[in-house]
């Protein structure tokens, strides 16, 4: 029986239950973590609803592990709270309720209601919803999340999956489709369109051409979205596992502009080909490690993101003849002050990124004193990775990077003896702070002034 539940104001979405039971789907208790298993069941026992939700249960269905479990009931937040000595309650857009079980947190969340009779605390600006706590049914839940296979539920009671906006026949096709009027939607949130960018890289989904249509149009609404948010979005999108497919996909959907405008116009110019090249191998090998298990930095990415802007500009303040410490402090801090009114890069990486940007071309020094100062560097091997990435810039970058990984090989002793053998520039010197200075002219021989005759006297005396 199909029925019609208010999505949000002033629309509704068509809602026709499709219940698939335990036989007939792939998702067993064995893949579902401890912490969440023992909040389901809790709350069945108490009285309440309790369903496994969003995307656990799309991950799970796809035969995948997920890493986090959330939790949909009929149970308030308060009633939760009573239930587990172990909870905490969060969130003023969101009230939610926290579950801790050692490391992992389940989180725990009321059905959420479309209409609001007055008990409820939703406010509303320019069409964002910037607080909702109103609370409704399990139907009312549904129509209200961002894409059908996330509206799908695991009711831990007879062990069957709940659909009940057609959710699953979109998993089994492997297509992202908004619930509800695409564009009212992404007015709600903006955010939504990079959510569907990500979902759809990560997943090897399709997005369905109403949800794709209003991004060229609603693009620029991302200015409007919390610049935090952009950049927990960002660390999603880059620093999960399927980095390289989420830029690619970003670039493609026009929605880079938007959110990296600076690296958008570095990519649209004739060197923009080497530094996509750059941008691709970084994301690859940033995969990699994530799936090696090694720990990442988004410091190095942004630092990537970002390097064809600050490169371009650095070169015409040098041209400009600015000093060259000066000249990369400056641009720095410049591109990195446009970048945070989209994506608030916190200042801890900010100023790793700043750091390994103007250590580049101190790789260049190849002066025993300097070269061993740079290797002792805290940021040294960031800047020494990020070298080699550059390798595509040309044959001396290239070789530059060659020549620095055989540095490492060597024992201090070998590397002064070869460095020792380097012929010394005659025609430039180096300062202290590591910059190119004029060589110093050689010195006029001193001249002895004449002694004046004594009978002669000043015109002041």
């Amino acid at each position: 029986m199909t029925e019609t539940v208010p999505s949000s104001p002033g629309t509704s979405v068509p809602v026709n239950l499709r219940i698939i039971p335990r036989e007939q789907h792939a998702i067993s208790r064995k893949n579902i973590s401890a912490g969440a298993l023992r909040v389901l069941y809790r709350l069945n026992e108490a009285g309440f609803s309790a369903f496994l939700v969003g995307g656990a249960v799309r991950d799970l269905l796809l035969g995948g592990r997920p890493k986090d479990f959330d939790v949909a009931t009929n149970a308030t937040p308060e009633d939760v709270k009573r239930l587990f000595r172990n909870c905490r309650l969060i969130g003023r857009r969101f009230r939610l309720a926290h579950v801790v079980f050692g490391n992992e947190i389940v989180e725990v969340a009321t059905f959420r209601g479309s209409s609001d009779d007055g008990s409820g605390d939703r406010h509303v600006v320019d069409g964002r919803i910037v607080r909702d706590n109103v609370y409704g049914t399990i139907e009312e839940d549904a129509v209200r999340r961002d894409f059908t296979v996330n509206a799908l539920y695991y009711d831990i009671a007879d062990f069957s999956v709940r659909d009940y906006v057609g959710g699953y026949e979109d998993l089994m096709r492997r297509e992202l489709r908004l619930i509800g009027d695409p564009v009212q939607r992404y007015r709600e949130d903006p955010v939504r369109m990079l959510r569907a960018v990500r979902l759809a890289a990560k997943l090897e989904f399709s997005i369905a051409a109403d949800a794709r249509a209003p991004f060229d149009d609603l693009g620029e609404l991302l200015l409007q979205a919390p610049p935090a948010r952009l950049f927990d979005e960002s660390l999603k999108m880059f620093m999960a596992g399927s980095g390289l497919k989420s830029f690619r996909a970003l670039d493609t959907s026009g929605l880079l502009a938007d959110v990296y405008p600076l690296t958008a116009r570095a990519l649209a110019i004739k060197s923009g080909v080497t530094f996509r090249a750059m941008i691709e191998q970084g994301m690859a090998n940033t995969d990699a490690r994530v799936a090696e298990g090694k720990p990442v930095t988004p410091a190095f990415l942004f630092a990537i993101l970002l390097w064809g802007p600050v490169r371009a500009q650095v070169e015409k303040e040098l041209a400009r003849g600015t000093d060259m410490n000066l000249a990369w402090m400056r641009i720095g801090n410049l591109v990195m002050n446009e970048q945070s009114r989209h994506v608030a890069i916190p200042r801890r990486f900010a100023i790793a990124i700043e750091e390994i940007w103007s250590l580049q071309p101190r790789f260049e020094q190849r002066q025993k004193k300097r070269v061993f100062r740079l290797l002792a560097h805290p940021r040294f091997r960031a800047a020494y990775d990020f070298l080699l990435l550059r390798g595509g810039e040309g044959t001396e970058i290239a070789a530059l990077g060659a020549w620095w990984t055989q540095a490492q090989a060597l024992s201090h002793d070998a590397l002064a003896v070869q460095l020792n053998a380097l012929p010394t520039p005659s025609s430039t010197a180096m300062d202290d702070a590591g910059d190119v200075a004029a060589a110093p002219l050689p010195k006029r021989p001193r001249r002895r002034r004449k002694r004046l005759p004594a009978a002669v006297h000043s015109p002041s005396e």
